[in-house]
């Protein structure tokens, strides 16, 4: 032990980062992060393209909101936030809507002016039979939810392209992250607070591990055993591992693999200073193949003087099934899937010395809010008894 940090963290992401902020501040320990990648920041990694003056997200949009009380006092110890907020906006049949379906949508598509009222009772037609039931798969909740003409023109093959898979085979909880609103708020998320952190996200992971005590080696391999913080040796030495990798990696895919979606991402460059109008534009026909585009510059308008007005970089978004060696996004979580992640996370419960978190260890779709307020609880419940009682030892 005595060549060892305190605590192990594995993986550099948002739950890794504040865990590792908490032990050192708190139970005053040494931390050793590393990651794989040659970045922290996880999936939230973000950089300068010198080009345009564009803050690129590396794995897509991320869009900072929450409505949690305790995390936004947390997070803003490390950044401030920019007065962004997120609005999208559809291409369907070459006419562009906003998003998300509202009562301007609704009056567009149908080119009427509806109030609430009769917009709710035209989309209770339109939803047929399945008005007012409670459908389990997604093609059914789709319709009950903005009837079938709405569904189909902006979810169905939206639906089809990002998961691969009929609507009609996918679980209905999917499409409740979409909300629907009978008058003219525009506005994507409904939380509290909003926005995106003033100097980028990568400013704001440093400063959370801006410690003495914190070290962090990139570019390292938590199975590769030629290296000092292996999942082996570690194990022997007794040292205290938090893991935020995927639990069927973890355990060497003894169970089998979990099914997880991938995002691939097509780069285009325009010479011109604005493409899209605006940051995040979906495409929700079939004929179209990726699912949106983004354009990074129209996120940060404040910085508008330092950027350049005759070129743009906008992201092409495709969506497909991971395969291992591939950057996991998000959890298929079908029933099958579900009852091998719980298979595995009974054997992780098993494993002393080691607490499973994050968006990949847990096997869940996590906004950023929800990661850091799950790591806070993780640190409070699990990981702080741990340092303890390894400390007694």
């Amino acid at each position: 032990m005595a060549d060892y940090p305190d605590l192990v963290v594995v993986g550099a992401g948002l739950f890794g980062l504040t865990v590792a902020q908490q032990a050192v501040e708190k139970a005053g320990v040494r931390v050793r992060i590393i990651d794989v990648r040659d970045h922290i920041g996880g999936n939230a990694y973000s950089y300068m393209d010198e080009e345009t003056g564009a803050e690129i997200h590396k794995y897509g949009a991320h869009l900072f909101h929450t409505s949690n009380r305790r995390v936004w006092e947390y997070v803003n110890r490390f950044t401030s936030f920019t007065n962004y907020v997120h609005r999208v906006h559809a291409t369907h049949d070459g006419v562009v809507y906003p998003l998300p379906i509202n009562l301007g949508t609704i009056n567009q598509f149908f080119h009427a002016a509806l109030t609430p009222a009769e917009a709710k009772a035209l989309i209770e037609q339109q939803a047929g039979e399945l008005a007012g039931t409670d459908p389990e798969n997604l093609n059914d909740k789709g319709i009950q939810l903005i009837g079938r003409p709405l569904y189909e023109a902006f979810i169905k093959n939206y639906t089809g392209k990002q998961w691969q898979t009929d609507p009609a085979e996918l679980p209905a909880d999917i499409i409740k992250r979409l909300p629907v609103r009978f008058n003219y708020d525009n506005r994507y998320f409904k939380d509290t607070w909003e926005g995106l952190p003033t100097d980028g996200y990568t400013a704001w992971f440093e400063r959370m591990i801006d410690d003495p005590r914190i070290e962090v080696s990139l570019g390292v391999d938590f199975f590769d055993e030629s290296q000092p913080y292996n999942k082996k040796a570690l194990t022997e030495a007794g040292v205290p591992v938090v893991y935020t990798g995927a639990p069927d990696r973890y355990f060497d895919y003894a169970l089998g693999d979990l099914q997880w979606r991938t995002v691939d991402f097509k780069e285009v460059r325009y010479a011109e200073d604005d493409h899209l109008g605006c940051p995040v534009m979906n495409y929700s026909d079939a004929d179209v193949p990726y699912t949106r585009a983004i354009e990074f510059k129209n996120f940060n308008p404040e910085r508008r003087e330092s950027q350049n007005h005759e070129k743009t970089v906008v992201w092409q978004e495709y969506s497909r099934f991971a395969r291992r060696g591939d950057e996991p996004y998000y959890p298929v979580n079908t029933p099958a899937d579900k009852e091998l992640y719980q298979r595995y996370a009974d054997l992780a419960a098993l494993e002393k010395n080691v607490v499973f978190g994050g968006r990949l260890g847990t096997y869940r779709y996590y906004d950023m809010h929800q990661v850091i307020d799950s790591a806070l609880d993780a640190y409070e419940q699990r990981i702080a008894p741990m340092l303890a009682a390894n400390a007694r030892d």
